[in-house]
């Protein structure tokens, strides 16, 4: 078969393909960065659909099932859905040889040999090529702002950072996010940048351009924004102002008000009614929740649950605080950009690992603060000796920064707040125990603090 010929996906067979490719999909995927099961082996994968983006490239829905492992925490869901481009060809040429997955060995793409194609600057092209020009192909629809045009023959280039998806950068001036693990639903990633741009909000890229699939389930794949070529997102700025023995605290005061113009936006796109004072008390609960599933899996945690316990208890009975709204859902220095004197926010995504109701829900918008402010403590202990003041004042600074835009004080909010940070420390606790057990001091560090002295 010629390397550009059509693969008739009509053909039997071909819409789902072969129990060899199933298997070599199989072995390659828990290698992926993105992949969110590592600490589970695959024991089934199904192709849930197919379809042939263009001659040498196949779109991939796949189902990858787990074994469950119970928990006090509850039973994690048995799978996930994933996205797959793949490029198949005859021969791999070199520049192929880090995206080769495998030669499949039956049916219709028999003798071929199956590659990532996000890594393939050719199929990288065709891609933002199909978001060029709207339609359908198949279950897949490419869509687009009007008022945009996105010129052709823009060079791509993968980025290599990312860990829950993928992304590419065409001639620096557009970034495209491909989803990796599909939920279905609208991904906030382009519901929430969209209705920022129709609020008029600056710190947010629009979305100019997207594509979506109608089955199995209605779902979005991937979203095309401006690239900020100059920009640096504050974790690497932080790091750089700490190793220059510099304050940050001017920066993180424009992060907070930053932070409130995004919320304020956000608040006004999405209206939602005054949180009841039982919400609180839901909260608590499933912080509690939380907690107790952290501290089964991370020994390291239990001398400190009731301390813990104490920060989610004083929410009980006490007023609910800001109204809940549509929040980022997972900010930290990271999740931020800065060009010139100007802060943007991007990745609104929320915590892949939550399902996407909860991830669309309204949200205190503490949670996005008490994230913000766990993410200075993190810059601060990246060198020794570590500096607790520096982190003070910048979580100080950027309260400020917030209370200046918004009109309340994230710190008069102490019960509230302290109890968001200590949920997010949790979290932290588990993540770094999971994925990278040489930084738990760090949140361990914060577990500490707030058990012991409060805050």
């Amino acid at each position: 078969m010629p390397k550009t010929a059509p693969l008739r996906l009509s053909s039997p067979g071909v819409d789902r393909p072969p129990a060899t490719l199933a298997g070599l999909l199989r072995e390659w995927l828990p290698g992926q960065r993105w992949f969110a099961g590592k600490d589970r082996p695959v024991a089934d994968l199904d192709v849930l659909s197919t379809t042939e983006l263009f001659p040498g490239c196949l779109h991939l829905l796949v189902h990858a099932s787990h074994t469950p492992v119970p928990s006090p925490g509850g039973t994690p869901p048995p799978g996930d859905c994933y996205q797959l481009l793949l490029g198949v060809r005859e021969h791999i040429s070199p520049r192929h040889a880090r995206a080769y997955i495998g030669r499949v060995q039956e049916g219709p793409l028999a003798g071929l040999a199956v590659y990532d194609a996000l890594q393939d600057p050719r199929s990288a092209e065709l891609l933002l090529e199909r978001l060029r020009h709207p339609g359908a192909t198949g279950p897949l629809h490419f869509e687009a702002d009007p008022a945009v045009s996105v010129p052709a023959g823009l060079t791509p280039r993968l980025l290599g950072a990312e860990q829950s998806n993928s992304s590419l950068v065409y001639g620096d001036r557009y970034i495209l996010k491909v989803f990796r693990r599909i939920q279905p639903g609208v991904n906030p990633d382009l519901e929430l940048p969209g209705a920022l741009a129709a609020q008029g909000c600056k710190r947010v890229p629009a979305p100019v351009a997207w594509f979506r699939t109608a089955e199995p389930r209605a779902a979005t794949l991937g979203v095309l924004q401006p690239f900020l070529p100059d920009a640096s997102d504050g974790w690497a700025l932080a790091l750089r102002a700490l190793a220059v023995g510099d304050e940050f605290t001017t920066e993180a005061h424009e992060l907070g008000q930053a932070t409130a113009d995004v919320h304020l936006a956000l608040a006004a796109a999405f209206p939602s009614a005054s949180r009841p004072l039982a919400e609180n008390d839901r909260t608590a609960a499933a912080m509690t929740e939380h907690l107790e599933a952290a501290a089964h899996s991370v020994p390291a945690l239990r001398p400190f649950v009731p301390g813990l316990r104490t920060a989610f208890g004083a929410l009980v009975g006490r007023d609910a605080g800001p109204p809940a709204q549509r929040i980022h859902g997972d900010l930290h220095l990271g999740q931020v950009l800065r060009a010139g004197r100007d802060w943007f926010v991007i990745d609104f995504e929320g915590e892949p690992s939550k399902p996407l109701a909860e991830r669309r829900s309204a949200q205190s918008p503490v949670r996005d603060i008490a994230g913000m402010l766990r993410s200075f403590d993190y810059a601060a202990r990246q060198r020794r000796p570590w500096r607790p003041e520096w982190a003070r004042r910048c979580r100080d600074a950027f309260c400020a920064g917030y209370a200046a835009r918004a009109g309340w004080d994230p710190r008069t909010q102490h019960a509230l707040l302290r109890a968001y940070e200590t949920d997010r420390a949790v979290y932290e606790v588990l993540y770094e125990a999971r994925h990278r057990p040489d930084w738990l001091p760090v949140p361990m560090a914060a577990i500490e603090r707030l058990a012991v002295r409060g805050g």
